[in-house]
Order: structure tokens, then C-alpha cells, then sequence
């Protein structure tokens, strides 16, 4: 296994963990449970560190693709340049995570508060990291690609391949 597979393997979890740490969040605000507020701050961690292994195996993806044919060297760049951007968000996110964990335990105050801002924090990092997740299918997922073509039709409406 080299960077690549571990790239294309841990990509998806920043993307459901942002998501599904969001719902959890909402959540343990909604039912005022600390439980369940801890356990989307450990979704949302998780998340975070995921983004953190993603980007880290980035290059290695990009050097194993980008001298094959068809392969758009803009795409791959402007897939870096959103990875970046969504690291470090959701970096804060599991920064905004961790500091939630320890004020629920020792200050009820300020739970509600920093959840609702963990809350904002984790639905821009989702937001940010699916786009990144977007262009980063685009480089070898033609299918969603803006650049497909679709089958020519004759005159009669049918296909013609």
C-alpha cells in the first residue's frame, strides 16, 4: 500500500466525519445531552485528524497521476490549493472539537456557547472539505467533470454510439 491508496482511502472520512459530527452536534444541543456533545467533539476530531493524513499523502497521489494522459494539471492544482484551505478549517474545527470536550466537563456555562460555534465551525469544514472532495473526483472521475460531452444524437433522437 503506498500513499496513493491510503489517500484515496482516508479522503472520505473528513467529508462524512464533518457531516456526521454536524448532525451529532445538533444533536446534543438540541437534547442538551454532554454525552452526546462529546461524542460529536470525537466525530469532529477524528474528522480533523483524517484531513490531516488526507493532505498529508496528497503529493504522493499527485506524483502517481500527474504524468498520465488526460489528466489536467489545473484540476490537480486547484484540488491542492481547496486542500489546504480545508485542512486548516477543519483543523480549527478539531481545535474548537477538543476545547469543547474539556469546557463540558468543567465549565456547563460555556457548553452551549462553544457548541454552537463548534457547530458553525464543523458545517463551513464540511462545506469546504466536500468541494475539495469534488475537484479531487474531477481529476479521474470524468463523469463529473464540467468538461464531459455527451452522446451525439441523429436526427431520428437516438444515440449514435
Amino acid at each position: 500500500m503506498n500513499e496513493t491508496h491510503i489517500h484515496l482511502l482516508i479522503t472520505h472520512l473528513p467529508i462524512v466525519g464533518a457531516a456526521l459530527g454536524a448532525f451529532v452536534l445538533i444533536h446534543g444541543i438540541w437534547t442538551k445531552s454532554n454525552a452526546t456533545l462529546i461524542a460529536a467533539y470525537n466525530v469532529l476530531i477524528i474528522s480533523a485528524i483524517g484531513a490531516g493524513i488526507a493532505y498529508a499523502t496528497g503529493e504522493g497521489a499527485e506524483e502517481t497521476v500527474e504524468h498520465l494522459q488526460g489528466i489536467s494539471k489545473d484540476a490537480i492544482e486547484e484540488h491542492a490549493e481547496s486542500a489546504l484551505i480545508s485542512l486548516i478549517s477543519l483543523m480549527v474545527t478539531g481545535v474548537a472539537a477538543l476545547t469543547g470536550i474539556f469546557v463540558t466537563l468543567k465549565s456547563p456555562s460555556l457548553t452551549r456557547p462553544l457548541a454552537l460555534l463548534t457547530l458553525m465551525a464543523s458545517l463551513i469544514g464540511f462545506g469546504l472539505i466536500a468541494r475539495t472532495g469534488y475537484l479531487g473526483g474531477q481529476i479521474r472521475h470524468t463523469e463529473i467533470g464540467t468538461n464531459t460531452t455527451s452522446p451525439v444524437k441523429d436526427g431520428t433522437g437516438k444515440d449514435n454510439d
